[in-house]
């Protein structure tokens, strides 16, 4: 049920955009999530990456797949905010060791990779 109202969310901003006129930030936005979950599929596939980050990828995705959380999602803003933390913390770690193949595997436009990499908090 929280999942359909982050897509509704989430696609009621795309929608805002285009009627706003700006399509090619809306395209952009569109693409931001399932650039991300591609850039996790594909890390946790890649031979290069160390066990430990791949082991890491796997409980931030499992964390992100319980239906509870740190604080639960029901609690408007804070229910996200453990989320976005943890996927901040996972994705710190992995730069830390892998900066070049998170930008290998970005599909997304750089303003977008830029995006993630402030997040993690390793500046492009």
């Amino acid at each position: 049920m929280i999942a359909v109202g982050v897509l509704l969310a989430y696609a009621a901003f795309v929608v805002a955009m285009i009627v706003a006129g700006r399509r090619g930030v809306a395209r952009d936005v569109m693409r931001f999530i399932p650039d991300c979950v591609a850039l996790v599929r594909d890390l946790l596939r890649d031979p290069r990456v160390p066990r430990r980050h791949k082991r890491l990828l796997g409980l931030l995705v499992g964390y992100l797949a319980l239906p509870f959380d740190i604080v639960p999602d029901f609690i408007p803003v804070a229910g996200q905010l453990d989320d976005a933390l943890m996927v901040a913390l996972a994705l710190r770690v992995v730069l830390r060791g892998s900066s070049e193949l998170v930008r290998e595997h970005w599909r997304g436009p750089e303003s977008s990779l830029a995006v993630v990499l402030r997040f993690a908090g390793a500046y492009s």
